[in-house]
């Protein structure tokens, strides 16, 4: 079983990424005093994915999601696996179009929520085909 990472399958038995890991926190704020070393690597596997058989990456295409900080250009780390609840970030599949949005369940029923003011709530009609591809977990952001 693989993970599909853009048009592209890799065998899951595969490392995607394996980084240094420096040994202290690094301050946000004012500088701390550096250390010179670093603390061995780490699998981005183990800390951003749970279910590698059940989890994709996704490239985010708009502006609808930027106020989630999620920006044009991001990927999103998907999990199908998870149940979708209310607030969660989905992608969703609406009348056979896909979008990235905030799941509202209310009582009227679910919402699509937009994450960015210039961009209508999507009010999910009754007769409509909606289903949740999967929850988002992690927003990898271009800086």
């Amino acid at each position: 079983m693989g993970v599909i990472i853009g048009p592209r399958v890799v065998d899951a038995g595969v490392s995607l990424l394996s980084v240094l890991v420096a040994p202290i926190p690094v301050a946000a704020g004012y500088p701390s005093p550096a250390q010179d070393y670093f603390d061995g690597r780490i699998d981005l596997n183990e800390h951003l994915i749970k279910d590698i058989t059940s989890t994709y990456v996704v490239r985010v295409t708009g502006e609808s999601m930027e106020g989630a900080g999620i920006s044009d250009g991001d990927e999103l780390i998907v999990n199908r696996a998870l149940e979708p609840r209310d607030g969660c970030v989905v992608v969703a599949v609406l009348d056979g179009e896909l979008t990235i949005k905030r799941l509202r369940i209310t009582p009227d029923g679910v919402v699509l929520q937009a994450e960015n003011p210039k961009f209508p709530d999507i009010r999910v009609p009754a007769l409509s085909d909606l289903v949740i591809w999967g929850v988002a977990t992690r927003c990898l952001h271009h800086v």
